[in-house]
């Protein structure tokens, strides 16, 4: 039974995917079940397309962007949120692990849209403001990627005999901490990135038209030729795969 399920649920999952990568290889799918013909062209437009390579640019620009702001807060949240539930405030660690969820991004993506289409702040549609809206969306996310590693390795006793020889608090910080995070914070950079380049509910509502994402520009490609926006979404989906992929193979190797 348990195999029966799993089969279930890996054709689930798997079965869109093959259809993508059979219709992007597909000459003509028009009110039939498969395509017919097979075909390379679609790829060959896609490289062709100027709008789909800004739009790659901007989408990895986004991403690398938000994984720089990510690195440089995620690491003294975690700290101060692992330091703080050891001491009984663990109200704001589960306030943090729970946000992904409980707020939804579209939440975020309205009111960023009220705050920043104003004449005070008249930023709605620029690359910094949608940086910084996947910067903050998946923050959490490598946040509590740190904060497992943190409770995982049991940093206190470290830091404890750290203390004893006359280390201070930055020094077991940039000692013992940081060598001990950097390869969960790799894995969760890499799970940032995947998020940030296949996000479209808050991308599509802050970007504007010069700094479209890959995949606000997927949609509008399925209003045209099926087997062109197949192919579009296989080179997301490869991308997707690969980041995580990478992800997994890291945590693994940690473990």
């Amino acid at each position: 039974m348990v195999r029966g399920i799993s089969l279930l649920y890996g054709l689930y999952l798997l079965l869109p995917i093959v259809l993508l990568m059979i219709g992007s290889l597909g000459g003509n799918w028009t009110n039939t079940l498969l395509p017919t013909g097979i075909t390379g062209q679609w790829y060959a437009e896609l490289w062709l397309d100027s709008s789909f390579r800004k739009a790659f640019v901007s989408s990895l620009v986004v991403a690398l962007s938000a994984c720089a702001i990510n690195t440089v807060l995620a690491l003294p949240l975690a700290y101060a949120l692992y330091h703080g539930a050891r001491r009984g405030g663990s109200l704001a660690a589960r306030i943090v692990s729970a946000a992904p969820v409980a707020v939804p991004p579209i939440t975020m993506a309205f009111g960023y849209m009220i705050v920043f289409n104003t004449d005070l702040a008249p930023w709605l549609g620029s690359m910094p403001l949608l940086i910084a809206a996947h910067a903050i969306l998946t923050l959490p996310y490598l946040t509590n990627t740190l904060l497992a590693d943190l409770r995982h390795l049991d940093l206190g006793r470290l830091e404890q005999a750290a203390a004893t020889l006359g280390a201070s608090g930055w020094q077991q910080f940039t000692g013992i901490v940081l060598p001990s995070l950097r390869q969960s914070l790799i894995s969760g950079l890499v799970m940032v990135a995947a998020l940030s380049v296949g996000e479209f509910g808050v991308s599509n509502l802050l970007t504007s038209f010069q700094n479209r994402t890959y995949p606000v520009v997927l949609l509008q490609a399925f209003y045209g030729a099926t087997g062109f926006a197949c192919a579009a979404t296989v080179i997301l989906l490869v991308l997707a795969s690969a980041s995580a992929l990478l992800s997994s193979s890291l945590v693994k190797r940690r473990a």
